[in-house]
């Protein structure tokens, strides 16, 4: 399995990156983690085939983690011409909600012709499903969205890989990260605090609970990027590639 960062950055830009969005390329596939809004621009710039992506996997529905969605879409039918289904995962409300951004980005889309299926799974809190050959559970978190926040624990070839998602401190993200092979776990301040995030100290104090193998820090803001020669934790980059 290969894990590519295609954006790292916080919902505002900092330090230039783009918002939240993994990219997995397994044995039976390739999916999307989060696809905010600057991930069209992130794809483009890392030459990434869309029309190879299978499924595309939610962890909330704020815009800096699903706001391309509409754009995907509509490169899909008029630019890429894909043709084989592409599979949308997550929370509860993750179909009205992508409905409700299609119409207000480009009003009458949801009603156009499509010329692939466009499947919306919504994963129920902690029930393990299938998304295209990743299995998939959500484990709710604190982070105010307009539905469940998850923390997204991911199975795929023999690997467990942990992504946080957006969350103030939870002991959920205990849970969802045991044993894995890798935690991916958004930091946004260093020393700061901001509500319903975590920060860098945070983390220090906490690191006795996590039994994760390898751990990776991202979606940070200037705060902690002014920090990165300080972390006590591996960081992401745009563009960081990692096999597994």
């Amino acid at each position: 399995m290969q894990i590519t960062f295609l954006g790292t950055g916080d919902a505002f830009g900092s330090g230039g990156r783009f918002n939240t969005c993994l990219h997995f390329r397994h044995a039976d596939g390739v999916a999307l983690i989060d696809c905010g809004a600057s991930s069209m621009v992130a794809m483009q710039r890392a030459e990434i085939d869309r029309a190879e992506i299978d499924a595309i996997i939610l962890s909330h529905l704020h815009g800096d983690h699903f706001g391309a969605l509409p754009f995907f879409m509509l490169d899909a039918q008029f630019v890429a011409r894909r043709s084989k289904p592409l599979v949308v995962a997550g929370p509860p409300g993750t179909r009205e909600r992508v409905h409700q951004a299609m119409e207000v980005f480009f009003p009458g889309s949801t009603n156009i012709g499509w010329h692939f299926e466009f499947i919306v799974e919504e994963v129920a809190p902690r029930s393990p499903c299938d998304i295209c050959g990743v299995n998939v559970e959500g484990y709710e978190v604190d982070h105010p969205s307009g539905a469940l926040s998850y923390a997204l624990r991911l199975g795929v070839e023999g690997k467990i890989v942990t992504y946080s998602g957006d969350t103030q401190w939870t002991d959920a993200l205990v849970d969802a990260s045991r044993d894995a092979d890798l935690f991916i776990c958004e930091c946004h301040g260093f020393e700061h605090s901001v509500p319903y995030h975590l920060n860098h100290a945070e983390l220090c104090a906490k690191r006795d609970k996590f039994s994760a193998k390898r751990m990776i820090l991202t979606h940070m803001s200037d705060d902690m990027l002014d920090n990165l020669d300080s972390a006590a934790f591996e960081t992401a980059h745009d563009g960081l590639r990692l096999d597994l």
